[in-house]
């Protein structure tokens, strides 16, 4: 059963300077809530009840954002607003939230939140997630609870989220290399990093969802050597795991998607994909965008 989750959130966002000189990217909002709330959500609905959110060094307004406030309460109490709140009650109610800065001698790279969060994982399997990475889906964590049971069914050492985004788009992100093996369906034997789209070998793109065994996971983290950018890659880890071990992907399919949010563009196009999917907001906007 997998109850842990990390959220990795320490990075700069320097494609969102200068907004976020002054707070971290996970802050910025998706409609109505943070983009960071939407995975927090997502992780309950899957049965997770222990969430890590690495952060930078010195950054605490995460922390800050997901911690009670007393005298805003009382203020919305008396004003008959306090269900503005509802959202964030109905978290500190299902789930335990760790805040854990990341050292500033960890090395560059979007492994190095399992490093700093190797305390609070343990020996536990867990959820990993990238911070700017969406979910798009009826019910928060229908497709991340499908992973969960992909994972146990199976026994694999990682579970990676995959989506096909065609030929087009591959190019941006790293791309499954898939071997025929009928005992384990959808299972690979590496994830390549950004590849023209003539080289990549398929159009499935790493999403930013994972399921991890721990045991597993951190001996090939204690040992890897940086990349040739000198960073820390979970995908290098996902690698040298997949040449001797089980590594499978779960598709996003039919109502459930994967949207990155880690550029004003991209970012742009997921509020529009939750405003489409929300009955409060899509009228409007489907009737403003007529009459643009």
């Amino acid at each position: 059963m997998v109850t842990k989750c990390v959220i990795a959130a320490a990075g700069r966002g320097t494609r969102f300077l200068p907004v976020v000189k002054g707070y971290p990217k996970e802050l910025i909002a998706i409609l109505d809530k943070p983009n960071i709330q939407y995975l927090i959500e997502e992780a309950i609905g899957a049965g997770i009840n222990q969430i890590a959110i690495v952060h930078r060094t010195g950054e605490h307004s995460i922390e800050k954002y997901f911690t009670p406030d007393a005298e805003l309460e009382a203020y919305l109490t008396k004003n008959n607003k306090l269900e503005f709140l509802n959202s964030l009650k109905n978290i500190w109610s299902k789930c335990k939230l760790t805040f854990i800065e990341q050292a500033a001698d960890l090395p560059y790279g979007n492994a190095s939140p399992l490093l700093a969060a190797k305390d609070f994982i343990g020996n536990d399997n867990f959820v990993y997630m990238f911070g700017d990475d969406l979910t798009v889906e009826p019910i928060p964590g229908q497709f991340l609870a499908k992973m969960i049971s992909t994972f146990d069914q199976y026994q694999a050492s990682v579970v990676i989220a995959v989506k096909d985004v065609g030929q087009e788009e591959i190019s941006r992100y790293g791309s499954a290399q898939y071997v025929n093996d009928p005992q384990y369906p959808n299972r690979i034997s590496a994830m390549l990093e950004k590849l023209p789209a003539d080289q990549a070998p398929s159009t499935m793109a790493q999403g930013g969802r994972f399921v991890v065994s721990a045991s597993k996971i951190f001996p090939v983290l204690n040992t890897q050597g940086l990349s040739r950018d000198n960073e820390l890659w979970f995908a290098d880890a996902e690698n040298t795991l997949a040449k001797t071990d089980i590594v499978l992907t779960q598709a996003f399919e039919g109502d459930q998607d994967w949207m990155t949010t880690g550029d004003p563009l991209r970012w742009l196009e997921a509020n529009i994909a939750m405003a489409l999917k929300n009955p409060g907001f899509r009228d409007d906007l489907i009737k403003f965008i007529k009459n643009i």
